[in-house]
């Protein structure tokens, strides 16, 4: 049996999957795994001891010194991103209603699936169709993976009053920290870097397994498809948005649209957010699978919209001044 090459032909596959069989069996038989020990400790209860293991692996593929190149658009990239997300979740927080939902959706599921975006799409789209300052701004990308950025939007929210929770510098650091010690490690060890490359992927179906035995699969039948229009929301107002300013600054356009998705990892960051502080906790649940769906639909959406962004461009004659000179 071909299982992973079958989880790589399913968009966000090898987090989407286990998350959903996990769902499945803790709806219709929630104590099938629950029977201690190693079992219920790896697949039950292991959620957060993996992902803080993965954001370990994560943070040493963080290259400090690669982080001046491309400086400018990165952080343009980055900071497009995160006001975007903050924007909008800032709204939804303003309008929600009594049950904490905007739109069907809960808000910290729109910061963290809009502020963190897919890093192997951004580097497929713009290795096709941008240059080589455009693939080295990943280098500073990076650092929107993870919980930090969607912390740091939900503390300015607490701070002017608009969430119930603030997180202190403990929270920070008790979530920053082995993010931390994989950087240290991956900058002073080229090895350790590589060594520790392996472990970010081979954990994602594990602790999305494990999220998953903390879900009612009717949590997912409502949050599934408020989900997908989390996903359309990402790609069109943060792809749009990437498209205009980099439009503005005279660089290419393309480049600024590939950060119109969600990553599979900011699945998890409900998860971490909830931990740090429980006032966030009600909404969890609902807002990894919102997360979950919206992975998934950005990355069959966002490609599409490129992809017509692009022929927008070739029928202006605009294209070839943009990916030029990319040795």
């Amino acid at each position: 049996m071909k299982i992973k090459a079958a989880l790589d032909r399913i968009p966000g596959g090898m987090m989407v999957v286990p998350l959903l069989l996990a769902a499945l069996i803790n709806t219709f038989a929630p104590h099938l795994l629950r029977i201690g020990n190693f079992t219920q400790s790896l697949f039950v209860d292991g959620g957060s001891t993996l992902i803080a293991l993965f954001l370990v692996c994560a943070g040493a593929q963080i290259n400090v010194r690669n982080v001046g190149v491309s400086l400018g658009k990165g952080i343009t990239l980055l900071g497009v991103k995160w006001l975007v997300a903050a924007i909008i979740g800032c709204i939804a927080y303003v309008f929600a209603g009594t049950n904490g939902l905007f739109l069907g959706l809960a808000p910290i599921a729109i910061i963290a699936a809009m502020s963190n975006s897919n890093g192997g799409m951004y580097m497929a789209l713009v290795g096709q169709y941008g240059k080589n300052d455009d693939r080295a701004a990943y280098s500073v990308l990076a650092l929107n993976d993870g919980p930090f950025l969607t912390m740091v939007a939900l503390s300015i929210f607490g701070a002017i009053g608009f969430v119930n929770g603030l997180f202190s510098a403990k929270d920070f650091i008790s979530v920053l920290l082995p993010v931390v010690v994989g950087m240290v490690l991956g900058n002073l060890d080229h090895a350790m870097r590589d060594f520790l490359s392996k472990g970010s992927d081979m954990l994602i179906p594990f602790f999305a397994f494990a999220l998953g035995m903390s879900i009612d699969f009717r949590s997912i039948v409502t949050g599934g498809l408020s989900g997908i229009l989390l996903g359309v929301m990402t790609v069109l107002i943060t792809g749009t948005t990437g498209y205009f300013v980099f439009k503005l600054f005279g660089w290419n356009p393309i480049v600024g649209a590939s950060e119109g998705s969600t990553a599979g990892n900011a699945v998890a960051t409900p998860a971490v957010i909830a931990s740090a502080n429980a006032a966030f906790l009600p909404l969890a649940k609902i807002a990894t699978v919102q997360v979950a769906a919206s992975t998934v639909t950005t990355a069959i959406l966002l490609p599409v919209f490129v992809a017509f962004l692009v022929k927008r461009l070739e029928r202006k004659g605009k294209l070839a001044q943009y990916v030029t000179d990319r040795n």
